[in-house]
C-alpha cells in the first residue's frame, strides 16, 4: 500500500518558482488534480506510450501557462497508464480556465483525505475519522508505550506488520521472558513482539504424542494473531479483507510490547486449550513481567477452585496484573456467561457502526439488507432461480439436515445454477456456502434461525452470498413457498460507516446471571466483537476451512474473543497513565465510566425479533465508550415481552414453510426453523 492515500494539502499556498516581482496574491499556487478520463493505450502499452501521455500533459498545461517548460515545473504527478490526468500547482484562475476545456472531465483541489480506520477504536472514541485529538487517551497515555501485554491464545504470526518493531527502542528492562522458537527456526521475536512461548503438555496428555509441528509458538489458526494485534498491534495502513473495510489497523495500545503464550491447539473432541497448559502459561507470564493478560478462551462455569483461568488470573491479579477474559459465545440464553470470577474483567460482544451490506432482491419486488464479505459477485441486475435447501435434498437425506446445507445433504441436480437459501445453525456459516458451491449453486442466502434474531455477520464466503436476519429469512422462505418460479439476485457487498443503531449486543454473546455466583454481575462490560478486522495468520484461510485456498494478512472475525482484547488495549493505556493503580481500580474506572446508550441515544439492546421499539434484552448492556455516563442495568424481563410480540403473520410464515416442505419433499421432511447454532 503506497503513501499516496493521504493526499496531503500544503497548509500554505506555493509560490510559483518561475515568477517573482510584484502581484504575489495572484501568483499563489495550490495543488489541483486535472482529470481527463481514461487513456487508450490498448493492451500492449509500452513505455513510449507512457512518455507520450506525459508529454501531452505538458503540452496541454503549457498552453495555459505559456510553455511546456513552465508546465513541467508545475506538474508533480502525471497519470500515464490507465487514469488520464495530472496533478499540478495552479492558480485559481488557471484552474477555472482549464476546467472549461471540452477534454477536461474535472478539476479539483488536492484536499487532505484520511484513510478510514478499521473502525472499532474510532467507534469507541479514541479517534475521530482517523484524527487523534490532543484530548484522546491515546496521546495522554503515549499509546500504551512500553506496557507489556501478554496473550493466552493460539500464538502469533511474527511476520505480520502489526508486530513489526520499526521505531521501537530497547526492550523494557523489566522483561524476563524469552522467544521460545522450539523447532521453528523461522520464528523471530523483536522489540515489539518481545516474547513467545508454547505450552502443549496438557494437550499432548489428551491426544497422545505430538510431532514436531507442535513445538512452536507460531499461530497457524489465526485466532491468536487477531486478538493480540487488537490489544497491542501497530498502526498498519491499508489493512482490509479483500478490499472491504480498508483503513488503518491498530491495537488499543499500539506502542505496547506484546508477548504470545500459545496454549490452544487443533480441536480434539471440541476442546483446544487444556487446564494444565493454561496454568503453566499464567505462571510463566507472571514471571516474565507482563502488565496485562488478555485471555480469549473459556469453558463451562465451574467453582473457582476448579477453574484454571480463575486460578491463574487470581494469581496474576495478586501480582498487579490486570486480566481480561471473554464472556463466551453461548448466547442468547441466560446463564451462559463464562469467566465469572470477580477479579477478572469479563467482556461481552456487541456491534460497531460499520457494516458490509449486501442486498437480496426477490422477483416479487421485495428486497432485504444482509451482510457479506464475498469476493465473488453475480452479474448486475441478473436474476437466478431461487430454491430453499429444504427442497434440494439428496437421496435419503431429511429436509431437517438439508436446510442447514450440511455436507452431503444437497442434490446437485436440484441446486445447479440456482441461488440456495440455507438456514443458520449447527455447521459453520462459511461451510454452508461451500456446500452450496459444491452442489452447483451460483449464490447463497443465509437466513437466521430464531435464536440468532437480527444478528447478521459478514463472512468471506466462497460464492456470492448474503446473510439476512430471521424475519427477512421468513419472508424469503414464504416467497419460495408461494412461487413455482421464484427468482432472486444478490448485490456485491460494500463498506458502510456510521450505521445506526450501534452498538447492539450480539446474539452469540453469553449472558448472565452467573450460575456459580449469581450475586456477582457478569459480564462486566461489552466492546466491539462483530466483524472486527485485525492481523491474521498466513498459514490458514480466512474461513479456517480446508477447502479455502485463499490467504489474507488481515481478517474479519466475530466473537467475544474479539471484544476481550479491545478492553485489554484500554487497560494498557490506563496502566501507562496510572502505573500504581491496582487491577481493581482499573476495572472500576472502566465499568463506572462506560456508556449505556447507543449512537441513536437509545438503550444498548440486543437483537429483537420484531421491528418494535428497541428494549434492553441483556443483563450485559455496558458499552465500552469513554464517557462519564452511568445508569442502572437493563431489565431482562423485557426479552420475553419482545419474543411474545411476534405477529401472527410471522407464525403463519413458519407454518406455511413447514407445511410446504413436508408436501414438496419425500418422507421424513419435518425440519425446525428454530435450530440453534
Amino acid at each position: 500500500m503506497g503513501q499516496s492515500a493521504s493526499l496531503w494539502t500544503p497548509s500554505r499556498p506555493v509560490v510559483d518558482p518561475h515568477l517573482d516581482g510584484v502581484g504575489w496574491g495572484r501568483l499563489l499556487k495550490r495543488p489541483y488534480v486535472v482529470y481527463l478520463g481514461a487513456h487508450s493505450h490498448g493492451a500492449e502499452a509500452t513505455p513510449a506510450d507512457y512518455d507520450r501521455a506525459k508529454q501531452s500533459h505538458y503540452e496541454f498545461l503549457g498552453s495555459y501557462l505559456g510553455s511546456s517548460e513552465m508546465a513541467k515545473g508545475a506538474i508533480f504527478y502525471s497519470y500515464t497508464k490507465h487514469i488520464n490526468g495530472f496533478a499540478a500547482y495552479l492558480g485559481e484562475e488557471e484552474a477555472i480556465r482549464i476546467s472549461k476545456h471540452p477534454d477536461v472531465v474535472s478539476v479539483f483541489l488536492n484536499q487532505g483525505r484520511k484513510l478510514h480506520t478499521t473502525r472499532s477504536w474510532d467507534f469507541m472514541g479514541l479517534e475521530e475519522n482517523g484524527e487523534i485529538s490532543s484530548s484522546s487517551i491515546w496521546k495522554k497515555a503515549r499509546f500504551g508505550e512500553d506496557i507489556i501485554i501478554g496473550n493466552l491464545d493460539t500464538g502469533a504470526w511474527p511476520e505480520s506488520k502489526s508486530f513489526s518493531d520499526d521505531g521501537f527502542g530497547p526492550i523494557p528492562s523489566k522483561w524476563k521472558g524469552t522467544c521460545q522458537r522450539g523447532l521453528d527456526p523461522s520464528f523471530r521475536c523483536n522489540r515489539k513482539l518481545i516474547g513467545a512461548r508454547y505450552f502443549n503438555k496438557g494437550y499432548g496428555a489428551a491426544v497422545g504424542p505430538l510431532n514436531s509441528t507442535f513445538k512452536t509458538p507460531r499461530d497457524t489458526e489465526g485466532h491468536g494473531s487477531h486478538t493480540l494485534s487488537t490489544a497491542g498491534g501497530n498502526f498498519v495502513a491499508g489493512a482490509n479483507v479483500f478490499g472491504y473495510g480498508n483503513g488503518t489497523a491498530k491495537g488499543g495500545s499500539p506502542k505496547a510490547r506484546v508477548a504470545a503464550y500459545k496454549v490452544c491447539w487443533p480441536p480434539v473432541a471440541g476442546n483446544e486449550c487444556f487446564d494444565a497448559d493454561i496454568l503453566a502459561a499464567f505462571d510463566t507470564a507472571i514471571h516474565d513481567g507482563v502488565d496485562v493478560l488478555s485471555v480469549s478462551l473459556g469453558g463451562d462455569p465451574a467453582p473457582f477452585y476448579n477453574d484454571s483461568i480463575a486460578i491463574g488470573s487470581f494469581h496474576a491479579v495478586k501480582h498487579g496484573i490486570t486480566v481480561i477474559c471473554s464472556a463466551g459465545n453461548s448466547g442468547p440464553g441466560s446463564g451462559t456467561v463464562a469467566n465469572i470470577a470477580p477479579w477478572q474483567i469479563t467482556v461481552g460482544a456487541s456491534t460497531m457502526d460499520r457494516q458490509f451490506p449486501s442486498y437480496v432482491f426477490l422477483g416479487n419486488n421485495m428486497s432485504f439488507r444482509g451482510e457479506s464479505l464475498s469476493t465473488k459477485s453475480l452479474p448486475k441486475n441478473k436474476f437466478f432461480p431461487l430454491i430453499s435447501a429444504a427442497f434440494a435434498t439428496a437421496a435419503n437425506v431429511s429436509a431437517e439436515q438439508a436446510i442447514l446445507c450440511k455436507a452431503g445433504t444437497l442434490d446437485p441436480k436440484k441446486v445447479k445454477g440456482k441461488i440456495l437459501v440455507c438456514l443458520r445453525g449447527d455447521n459453520a456459516r462459511v461451510d454452508k456456502g461451500e456446500q452450496a458451491a459444491l452442489a452447483g449453486a451460483v449464490g447463497m442466502v443465509l437466513a437466521n434461525n430464531e435464536a440468532s434474531g437480527y444478528e447478521i455477520i459478514a463472512d468471506p464466503h466462497v460464492l456470492p452470498a448474503s446473510h439476512i436476519n430471521y424475519l427477512d429469512g421468513l419472508a424469503v422462505f414464504s416467497y419460495v413457498n408461494s412461487s413455482r418460479s421464484a427468482v432472486a439476485t444478490i448485490t456485491r457487498p460494500r463498506t458502510q460507516l456510521g450505521t445506526k443503531p450501534a452498538p447492539s449486543m450480539a446474539a452469540f454473546s453469553s449472558k448472565g446471571p452467573s450460575t456459580m455466583t449469581p450475586e456477582i454481575l457478569k459480564p462486566d462490560i461489552t466492546a466491539p466483537g462483530v466483524s472486527v478486522i485485525a492481523a491474521y495468520t498466513e498459514a490458514q484461510a480466512p474461513t479456517n476451512q480446508a477447502f479455502d485456498n485463499r490467504r489474507v494478512k488481515f481478517n474479519s472475525v466475530s466473537g467475544t474473543s474479539m471484544s476481550c482484547p479491545h478492553v485489554s488495549g484500554v487497560v494498557g493505556l490506563l496502566k501507562t497513565l496510572y502505573p500504581n493503580w491496582s487491577p481493581a481500580a482499573i476495572k472500576s474506572a472502566i465499568v463506572t465510566t462506560a456508556e449505556t446508550l447507543n449512537n441513536s441515544n437509545d438503550d444498548v439492546s440486543g437483537f429483537p425479533l420484531t421491528k418494535v421499539k428497541r428494549r434492553r434484552l441483556t443483563t450485559s448492556s455496558w458499552s465500552l465508550k469513554p464517557t462519564a455516563n452511568h445508569s442502572t442495568k437493563s431489565d431482562p424481563s423485557q426479552r420475553q415481552w419482545l419474543i411474545s410480540a411476534r405477529t401472527s403473520a410471522v407464525d403463519s410464515a413458519v407454518d406455511q414453510h413447514l407445511t410446504a416442505a413436508r408436501t414438496r419433499v419425500n418422507a421424513n421432511c419435518c425440519f425446525p426453523l428454530h435450530t440453534h447454532c
